[in-house]
């Protein structure tokens, strides 16, 4: 198949627009199980299932992520980055198709459960596989792109359901909606057969020709052999350095090694943690209510959602426009100060309860979504692919994305309770959480844009070496830019030895 000749950018972009794929469909499965919890063939085949109900219906497919993203972290280093997305893609295609042919409640929990573990390994191991074969400066934008991907995925779920709203007494306004996720599924898998496996992980299962061979068509006619061999050597270089410190294991998150794992691994969950406290999945459950508030139809409400998901993915683009000269970090600080006050306007809003003031609640759960689309909606995908050892890296991402799914889980659980509780005020908490992240990020992360996943690894252990040994008479860069200066000079030196 010609997919098999391309190479350079072109290859790339295939492996881009597969990984986006994949994204896509973790998209529409987010956004496509709501819409239908009050169609009329939907309530009256689930015998009118109560919120409670309900509730564990739609949380079941995050805890079944959760399990998928553990299990990513063993299968994935086992049997590399593109099979452990192709059985995610199969898995999921099962759960789809018990989803569809549902007639009681037991069989469509079973089947959101195991679609979840599906999409749980799918969300370990894509941005590590992107991570691994993108350049450095392209590395960013191309995990961006993917989110993007991600809510065009769920764009089309809300517009399906809002069309198949006008057959809401026919079964196939549910089913065809939960059998679509298929399409996504299949479309990635017919593309993983002629995409190459990362050379990073062929590197780490001492098939150094194989990653080379990989490393020449991602170059394409553009790069020298030269260089092409120098990228693999600095490939080889980091991974038996990784290789000869003390082998890794759980008990071992209590100690940080000279390799920074520790730290790396905690930065990594870290980010996917804020997010999910970040309130992201606080503003979807709210939608809904503040549309009710303001007397707005279930038809509109679903065209507003509609609207608001095509309002995250344009943001989503724009963020794809400055990842790499921004920066990660900044994207993260800026992102939770803008969703601080978002929330806290939404919360007065509430409060006042005015029609002037409900408006300018809803008014600021888009710019919620605007805020969340330039910054945290992507970062959090990409930085524990870059910043986790080669050795941990599926594991990192693994245990970052199994952190997202519980936080997820445990937030859709307590909004309702929080919200019937305390009312407005339960939005204050997600103020504060916000603004309590801006520290957070401003002191503990560093800066990866620009940076190859090896200079990383030198940019940690650089701090490390400094850290432990105050008194070593080398100097150490003081600043994050410094130490990605020093690391981009000693990878020269290696280079030209």
């Amino acid at each position: 198949m010609w997919l098999e000749r391309i190479e350079g950018s072109l290859l790339t972009a295939c492996i881009a627009f597969a990984c986006g794929s994949g994204f896509a469909l973790f998209g529409y499965d987010q956004g496509v199980f709501g819409g239908f919890l009050q169609n009329d063939s939907f309530v009256k085949t689930f015998n009118s299932p109560d919120s409670t109900l309900q509730g564990q219906i739609t949380a079941t497919y995050d805890l079944g992520c959760f399990f998928g993203a553990l299990f990513a972290m063993w299968f994935g280093d086992k049997s590399g980055r593109k099979r452990t997305i192709f059985w995610g893609c199969v898995t999921l295609i099962i759960g789809a198709t018990i989803q569809a042919t549902s007639f009681h409640v037991s069989q469509m929990i079973v089947g959101r459960f195991i679609a979840g573990i599906g999409n749980g390994m799918n969300t370990a191991a894509i941005p590590v596989w992107q991570s691994e074969t993108a350049a450095a400066h392209h590395r960013g934008r191309f995990i961006v792109l993917q989110l993007a991907l991600n809510q065009v995925g769920n764009v089309m779920a809300q517009w399906i359901n809002y069309g198949l709203t006008f057959v809401a007494t026919n079964s196939v306004a549910w089913r065809f909606p939960t059998a679509f996720q298929c399409f996504f599924a299949l479309l990635t898998l017919i593309l993983l057969p002629w995409l190459p496996e990362s050379p990073r992980w062929l590197v780490m299962k001492a098939r150094t020709e194989e990653a080379y061979s990989i490393m020449k068509r991602l170059g394409g006619k553009e790069s020298s052999e030269e260089s092409n061999r120098e990228v693999l050597n600095a490939i080889v270089k980091s991974v038996r350095h990784e290789m000869e410190a003390p082998k890794f294991n759980i008990k071992a998150l209590a100690k940080n090694d000279s390799l920074q794992t520790t730290r790396r691994v905690l930065l990594g969950a870290g980010t996917q943690l804020m997010q999910q406290w970040g309130g992201i999945n606080v503003i979807n459950y709210y939608l809904p209510v503040v549309f009710s508030s303001l007397g707005v139809s279930r038809n509109m409400s679903l065209i507003l959602s509609a609207c608001n998901a095509m309002n995250l993915m344009i943001s989503t683009c724009f963020g794809a426009l400055y990842i790499e000269t921004f920066g990660r970090k900044k994207m993260m600080f800026w992102g939770a100060v803008g969703q601080s006050i978002c929330f806290a306007l939404v919360a007065a809003g509430l409060a006042l309860a005015t029609k002037q003031w409900e408006a300018v609640a809803v008014a600021f759960v888009f710019a919620y979504y605007t805020t969340f689309g330039l910054s945290w909606i992507a970062v959090p995908w990409m930085y524990p692919a870059e910043v986790n050892t080669q050795r941990m890296r599926i594991a990192g991402a693994g245990i970052a994305t199994a952190t997202n799914w519980i936080n997820n889980y445990i937030v859709v659980l307590v909004t309702p309770i929080g919200i019937s509780n305390v009312s407005w005020k339960y939005y204050l908490i997600y103020a504060v959480l916000n603004a309590v992240f801006v520290p957070i990020v401003g002191f503990f992360y560093v800066e990866t844009a620009g940076l190859s996943l090896e200079q990383i690894d030198s940019l940690f252990e650089s701090k490390y070496s400094k850290e432990s040994r105050p008194t070593d008479s080398v100097s150490e860069p003081r600043s994050e830019k410094e130490y990605a200066e020093h690391v981009s000079h000693v990878s020269n030196i290696a280079h030209s030895a």
